[in-house]
């Protein structure tokens, strides 16, 4: 089986150009750039990987004229396609040793090298390439999936990304198996030596020690091609982008002894499912198809922690190299994760990295390094409240802003849960000034933040409003029934809060007319049970009758329940109503009617056909009936409602209806 670490459901948004791009050092060109490095020393250099064996090094100044050659070993890599000098990772400790390390593809045989090689003590600017020490040298079957990437974690270890070895389909399943370097995360200790190795095994790797012949070196497997993977600098947090076969791309992050599925799984799909085993296998934080709106080949990217686009702070940018189009993800393990389309590249994108600054850019085969900056802003709003508020049997959110703009096209209205990370939940039209939530739930901590968009841009956030919604009167059944030309109405509460009474109302023909109340039980989160008897004999009434009932506060305030009717003359069929709303989210009425006293059951069944919930399970008398079904903790999908009666005369009856339920 497989262990799911995230929601599934994903949220994508278009968010209006926050951010743009644009060419970072207008004079220089690179031959198919690979990689773009800084080597942590305080010289705020650059540094970018030609793919075909060279390394070129730059100051960081827009205007810098020309790039050195700061190595060259054009001699011993074999390029084209997908192999060549792939990855650059500098050591540490680099300003003291000079040590740095490469990933690269050598031929006869075809395998792969990742080297250590030193800087000259001389020139900064200049490595020398006869220091190299080959590490490590993994053969590879075919010419494509090499993987290619090099980093060092903050634990000081280097970790080296492998594709499954190439051909289509992982035909030898190197990435499942265990005695295979290929389609692997690996993670060794440079700065020791555990002979015969130039390297060693950490200890705590998760097959450190293992007597089942399995390669110690291994981090994290299952993965088909990872194509860039990158350290969250303030969480350590491993992000990769694993490309995919045919379908799905897909973004992980890599956990200790982590299998990713490939190639039993591609993406949350099944894709060969032979020669593999039970065990716990770890779904992506994200995925995307391949379609036009999405891409067919993940560049993946780096959380940004920069200072100069504010409006990525925390956020996974990455793109896909065939569609240009890049993304920022937000994730947390509660809520999953948020994707924001931010634009299409002028150019296809081999990989992003940041200079001594964390600021972000990406290279291209087109030559040119791109950087990441801040798209003109609007002005944002200010003053933004959020207060409780109600109408009729509804409560809302009310939030109120000031609007500083005269040019938006609009609103867009993000808010988190306590712990959670901030969705967008709605727009509100320009020159707005308000906005009212109705997706809430009681007893729960709410932030609000909103902004504002045209199509140039958008504006800053505005401040954020945190609210606490309270435990109102909640009604968890209603239901009016008729008896001897009387019409017994009995409901029941959940919680209360601050209630003083009950007012129950009726209508007819002539509006809605108070004719009684009951006192509440002021604030309790115990189920409390009320009845009130509307005496209707030598009436005459003949037709539809309508209840409602008017909760009100001590503080004046007030909310009503739902509307229940019943049908004086003779109610003479079993009936089960279509729910109301329906879509809905999260709360939807069911009504239903009997023609005799019957003992009844209704009953909630997902689309599987298994129980869910039950939400009536008592006898009843006959009449009308209504019941709501609350299912904040329900996920999106089809359900069904089953009403069973048993009647005191022996008839049975059965129906169902279709509930559509939509977050």
């Amino acid at each position: 089986m497989r262990v799911i670490i995230s929601l599934l459901i994903l949220f994508t948004s278009v968010i209006p150009a926050q951010v743009q791009v644009e060419v970072a050092f207008p004079n220089l060109v690179f031959s198919s750039p690979v990689d773009l490095q800084n080597a942590g020393d305080g010289t705020d250099r650059i540094f970018v990987v030609e793919q075909q064996g060279k390394i070129k090094v730059f100051s960081n100044d827009q205007a810098v004229a020309q790039s050195q050659t700061f190595l060259d070993i054009t001699d011993r890599v074999s390029s084209g396609g997908e192999m060549g000098l792939l990855g650059l990772a500098f050591h540490p400790a680099y300003e003291s040793n000079g040590y740095f390390y490469v990933n690269y593809t050598a031929s006869n045989p075809r395998r792969t090298h990742i080297s250590r090689f030193s800087a000259s003590a001389s020139n900064p600017n200049q490595a020398d390439p006869n220091s190299e020490l080959i590490l490590m040298s993994i053969n590879q079957p075919y010419s494509n999936h090499n993987g290619g990437q090099v980093a060092f974690g903050a634990d000081g270890c280097l970790y080296i990304a492998l594709g499954d070895g190439g051909s289509g389909g992982d035909p030898q399943n190197n990435a499942q198996n265990k005695t295979s370097l290929l389609g692997k995360i690996l993670r060794i200790d440079v700065d020791n030596i555990q002979p015969p190795l130039n390297y060693a095994i950490p200890p705590d790797n998760p097959f450190a020690g293992n007597t089942q012949g399995y390669l110690e070196e291994i981090y994290a497997f299952g993965l088909r091609n990872t194509w860039r993977f990158s350290f969250d600098r303030e969480t350590n947090q491993l992000w990769a982008g694993d490309v995919g076969q045919g379908q799905w791309e897909e973004i992980n992050i890599i956990q200790n002894g982590g299998n990713y599925g490939w190639r039993c799984y591609e993406g949350n799909h099944e894709y060969n499912t032979s020669l593999c085993n039970a065990g716990d296998y770890l779904f992506p934080i994200h995925e995307y198809g391949h379609n036009a709106q999405g891409g067919y080949s993940i560049t993946g990217g780096l959380v940004y922690r920069g200072s100069t686009v504010p409006f990525l702070s925390g956020k996974y940018v990455y793109a896909d190299y065939v569609s240009k189009r890049i993304w920022a993800l937000e994730y947390d393990s509660i809520n999953g994760a948020q994707n924001r389309y931010l634009l299409t590249a002028p150019a296809n994108i081999t990989s992003f990295g940041v200079d001594a600054n964390d600021e972000l850019y990406f290279v291209s085969f087109d030559g040119k390094i791109y950087k990441f900056v801040s798209a003109a802003l609007i002005n944002a709003p200010t003053n933004l409240i959020a207060q409780p508020s109600s109408s009729g049997e509804d409560n809302f959110i009310s939030l109120n802003w000031q609007d500083n703009s005269s040019s938006e096209t609009g609103f867009k209205i993000e808010r988190k849960n306590e712990g959670g990370i901030f969705l967008l939940i709605d727009s509100a039209s320009a020159n707005s000034v308000s906005y009212e939530d109705y997706s809430i739930e009681n007893n729960q901590s709410y932030i609000y933040r909103i902004y504002a968009f045209n199509e140039i841009g958008t504006s800053i956030y505005s401040n954020q409003s945190p609210i606490v919604t309270s435990v109102p009167v909640e009604f968890e059944a209603f239901s009016a029934i008729v008896e001897n030309e009387k019409v017994i109405l009995n409901w029941t509460t959940s919680t209360e809060t601050n209630n003083r009474l009950f007012e129950i109302e009726r209508y007819i023909n002539d509006g809605w007319v108070i004719i009684g109340s009951l006192s509440g039980n002021g604030t309790t989160t115990l189920r409390n049970s009320y009845s009130f008897i509307d005496d209707l004999k030598g009436s005459h009434i003949n037709g539809i009758v309508k209840y409602r009932i008017n909760q009100i506060d001590y503080d004046g305030s007030s909310t009503y329940s739902n509307i229940q009717q019943v049908e004086f003359g003779r109610v003479d069929v079993f009936f089960l109503h279509p729910n109301y709303p329906n879509p809905f989210n999260p709360v939807t009425t069911i009504d239903f009617q009997i023609h005799e006293k019957s003992k009844i059951k209704l009953e909630i069944f997902n689309a599987l056909g298994a129980l869910v919930d039950v939400l009536i399970d008592e006898e009843v008398f006959a009449g009308y009936h209504s019941v709501r079904w609350n299912a904040p903790s329900f996920p999106s999908g089809v359900y069904f409602a089953l009403l069973s009666a048993s009647s005191s005369t022996g008839k049975m009856h059965r129906s169902t209806a279709k509930l559509i339920l939509i977050k």
